[in-house]
C-alpha cells in the first residue's frame, strides 16, 4: 500500500474512532487495531495522537475550503442569491459526505480549548468570510438592516451546522447510502426556502413585468399610429 493510501486509511479509522469514543477516550492503540497499522508506524506519520488529529483536521478542512472556492470560481456569473444557495448545496453534500467527523469537529467546537483557538483563527475566520460575504451579496437591496442581517447570518450558520450538532435526533433519518443523498437534496432545499423568504422583496422585483412597470399610455399611443 502507498504511503499517502496507508496515511489516509490511519486518518478514516480515526474519525470513525473519535466520533464514536471522543478523542480522549480514544488511544493511539485503538487506531491502529482499527487501521490495521502498528502503532510505531502512526507515530512516524504523525508523531502522536495530536498530530495524527490535527492532520485529519487539515485535510477535512482544505478539502471544504477547496470545494467552496472552486463554487465561486466556476459560478460567479450566477446572481448572488443562486450563487448562495448553490453554497448551500455545496456545504451540506461536503459535510454529509464526512458526517462523522464533521460531527466531532462540531462537538470540539463546543469546547474551549487551544485546538478550537487556532481553528478559529484559520480555517473557520476563512468559512465565515467566504458565506458571510455570498450571504450579504444576496441581501444586497432588501431592506434589513446591519443588525438584522446579523442575526439572518447566525441563523444560516445554525441551519448549516444543525444536523451534525445533534446527530442523535437524526440517526433514525439517514442509516442507508441512499438516504444520504436525499438528505442532502431536501435538506439543502428547506434551507434554500428559507432564503428565498428572506430575500423575498428582491425577487418581487425581479419578477416584476416591464410591461407593468411602462407608460399605461404607451399602447394606445401605438394603435393611434
Amino acid at each position: 500500500m502507498k504511503k499517502n493510501e496507508t496515511k489516509q486509511k490511519v486518518m478514516d479509522a480515526a474519525c470513525k474512532l473519535f466520533f464514536a469514543k471522543g478523542y480522549h477516550g480514544t488511544s493511539v492503540r485503538d487506531i491502529a487495531k482499527k487501521a490495521s497499522v502498528n502503532v510505531s508506524l502512526i507515530n512516524y506519520y504523525f508523531n502522536s495522537k495530536q498530530g495524527l488529529l490535527e492532520a485529519a483536521v487539515v485535510h477535512y478542512y482544505e478539502e471544504y475550503l477547496k470545494a467552496l472556492d472552486g463554487l465561486i470560481h466556476q459560478e460567479d456569473d450566477l446572481k448572488p442569491i443562486d450563487q448562495l444557495k448553490k453554497m448551500v448545496r455545496v456545504i451540506i453534500q461536503y459535510k454529509q459526505e464526512h458526517y462523522q467527523f464533521t460531527c466531532f469537529i462540531q462537538r470540539e467546537l463546543t469546547l474551549d480549548s487551544i485546538f478550537v483557538r487556532e481553528m478559529m483563527v484559520t480555517y473557520l475566520a476563512k468559512e465565515n468570510y467566504i458565506i458571510s460575504k455570498a450571504f450579504n451579496a444576496a441581501l444586497e437591496g432588501t431592506k434589513h438592516n446591519n443588525i438584522d442581517r446579523e442575526l439572518l447570518l447566525l441563523q444560516l450558520k445554525g441551519l448549516l451546522s444543525t444536523p451534525y450538532l445533534a446527530p442523535n435526533e437524526w440517526r433514525n433519518k439517514v442509516i442507508w447510502d441512499q438516504s444520504h443523498e436525499f438528505f442532502i437534496t431536501k435538506y439543502s432545499q428547506s434551507i434554500q426556502k428559507w432564503l428565498d423568504y428572506v430575500t423575498e422583496e428582491i425577487q418581487q422585483k425581479n419578477s416584476s413585468s416591464p410591461i407593468n412597470e411602462s407608460n399605461p399610455n404607451s399602447s394606445s399611443t401605438c394603435q393611434s399610429k
